[in-house]
Order: C-alpha cells, then structure tokens, then sequence
C-alpha cells in the first residue's frame, strides 16, 4: 500500500544524483535551451510593463520582479555550464575562444542593425543629421565591448516613449556575464597554480582570496553596482558549485516539490523570508527543471538556442513598437514584440551564432600554434 511518509522516507535512497543527469556523454539531453528560452521571454515580459510605466505583476508581492528572477536563471545556468566546460577541458584558450564566440558576434551584428537602420529610423533628427553625429560612434564602441561602460543612448531615438531614450536596457547584464567569466577564470588559474606547489586546502583558499580580490576589481574599475555584483556572482558560482559537487546532490521530483512548498511557506510568512528562501532554493529548482522533465520536452533542443537572440533583441523591438502604436496596451505589446523578437532570435541562431560556434575548432587548432596550452 502506498505511505506518502515511506516514499518522502525511501526517495533520499532513490533519487539519482545531479552527476547522473550531467554525463558529458549525454552533451545537451537537458532543458537547458527551454529554460533560457523561457527566462528570456520571462524578460521581455517584465519590460511590457516597465516600458509603458506599469507595475509588474507579483513585483509587489514577491519583492522582486518576474525579470530578476529569470536573470538569476541565466547566471544559475551559465555558472554551471560555463564552470563545467572551463573545468572539463582545462584550456584558458578554448575557454576565453569560446565565451567571444559566444557573445560577441551576434552582439556586434545587433548593434550594427540597431545604430544603422533602427536608430535612423526612429530618430527624431534627418538622416544626415543622425549619420554624422559623433554619438553613433561612441555608443557602437562602448556597447560592442561590453567592459568599458554601457552607452544607452541614440541621437533623437525614442524621446517621446514612456521609458525615454534608452535603446538597449538589456545589456547591462552582459556586463555583469563578461565579469562573471574572468572572475572564474581568475579563480581557476590560481587554483591550478596552488595546486602544484600547496596542498589543495591552501589552493582553495588562494582561490577564494583571488575571487576576492576580482570581486573587488570589478565593482571599482568597471563602476559595477556593488549589491547587484555581489547577488549575480552568487547565482553565477552557485550554478558552479553544484557542478562541482554534483556527485552529492540528489534530483527528484519529491524534492522539488518540497522546495516550492517551502518557497510559498517563506512567502506566507513575509517577503523577506522569502528573499532568503529564494537564493539557497532557486539553483536546485532550476537543475531540476534542466534535467528531470523528458520526453517530448527534450524535442526543444532540435530548433537551437534561441535565448541569447531573444535577450538582445527584445528591449529594441519593443522600444519600437512602443513608438510606432502610441497608447499600446501591454497584452499587445506582448503579442507583437514576442513574434518580431522571436523571429530575429532565429535568425541570429542559423545564420550567425551556430555558423560561427562551428569554427570554433579550426580557430581553436589555429590559436593554439601560438600559445601554449
């Protein structure tokens, strides 16, 4: 007869550990792809509102927004997957090749189809006018490097909607992205050192105090907000940490279960609770999602990686559509700015994310005649 007591009882015994799931023979059969998808339809969804000066729905209740949490997502995820690759092939050089290819080439193309066909055409300024003004230039550089400061602005672009002027809101993520990579990086080298002439106890600790000192690298140098810094580098190396420990933590839907009831729990009690509650629960939700549903859900990954596109195409679109339908409604907004969204995030997948990760061996075999492993 079944006892819901014995089975919550027997499931610690029962349940397959994380490492079973993350078998590098299994590459991708995860939801991986579905959950970044999702999470960056969860912030095109949040901007609906800031970008029409609405409150958010369960902002209040939750104490932070449906967009914060699907950032948090994102740096879950890429702690782990980003921790897993560094740490699997041991190579600073096909880390740092493979991070630029990742990022960089479709940033670049965006913001080329931003600053010369969107901007000029939601400007408020001539043609010539627009062409010629310095600060076209100036928002191409800082935006196409991501580490030396973010340009929001366009001449003329988008002053009369109701979140005025900024272009590209999105970004400033991708700063806080290229920060978490070298600081894990920076984390990994000194690791790697320690190793070979301390004992590993003394190896961690160097590696803790390097984290340290690019913590507070990054917050001086490159003006990141230091709360925000310090909550994203948790969700980053929390997602890394369970790659690291993987072998110890067990996945079940019992589980699962059992941490969301302990989340709506925290919340009955108060939202502080909650925001507690929500940083040690949220990676085990999101390694739960990534690897226990299966099935048909696994199809997913047959289509690609749409979520980066999604994330750098969304804000713009939806600043435009703003501007073209003044007055819109968000549920509209939604619909409209979702379908054009998704259709760039296509094509920025098949003809220029996954064309140019395919070259990533040959320039990997090339960099590698100059500098050593």
């Amino acid at each position: 007869m079944f006892s819901p007591l014995t089975y919550l009882t027997q499931a610690p015994k029962l349940a397959p550990k994380l490492s079973s799931y993350c078998d590098p023979q299994k590459g991708k059969d995860n939801n991986f792809n579905l959950l970044r998808f999702i999470a960056a339809f969860a912030v095109l969804f949040g901007h609906c509102y800031a970008l029409l000066g609405r409150p958010e729905p369960l902002g209040s209740t939750l104490g932070m927004s449906i967009g914060s949490i699907a950032v948090d997502i994102f740096f879950v995820s890429s702690g782990f997957l980003v921790g897993a690759s560094l740490i699997q092939r041991q190579s600073v050089i096909d880390y740092l090749l493979a991070r630029f290819l990742r990022i960089f080439p479709a940033l670049w193309v965006m913001l080329l189809l931003v600053v010369l066909v969107l901007g000029a055409a939601f400007s408020s300024n001539t043609w010539s006018a627009y062409y010629q003004d310095p600060r076209i230039l100036q928002h191409l550089l800082k935006s196409a490097s991501l580490m030396t400061g973010l340009d929001f602005y366009l001449p003329g672009v988008f002053v009369n909607n109701p979140f005025p002027q900024v272009v590209n809101g999105s970004l400033w993520t991708m700063v806080y992205e290229l920060s978490m990579y070298g600081l894990l990086l920076l984390m990994w080298i000194v690791y790697q050192l320690g190793t070979k002439h301390f004992p590993i106890f003394v190896a961690f600790i160097l590696s803790l105090f390097a984290g340290y000192c690019g913590y507070q690298i990054l917050s001086s140098h490159y003006i990141l907000e230091a709360r925000q810094l310090a909550h994203l580098t948790l969700m980053f190396l929390s997602g890394t940490l369970y790659y690291l420990i993987r072998r110890w933590i067990p996945l079940h839907r019992v589980f699962t279960v059992m941490a969301m009831l302990f989340l709506v729990f925290c919340l009955g009690l108060h939202k502080s609770f909650f925001g507690y509650a929500y940083v040690l629960v949220l990676p085990y939700l999101v390694f739960s999602f990534a690897y226990l549903p299966s099935g048909l859900i696994r199809r997913f990954n047959r289509g690609g990686d749409y979520s980066y596109g999604v994330y750098i195409y969304a804000f713009p679109i939806q600043q435009a559509v703003i501007a073209m339908i003044p007055g819109i409604e968000v549920t509209r907004l939604l619909l409209i700015s979702g379908v054009l969204t998704l259709f760039c995030a296509v094509f920025s997948w098949h003809f220029i994310e996954k064309p140019v990760m395919a070259q990533r061996w040959k320039l990997l075999s090339f960099l590698r005649t100059f500098a050593p492993r």
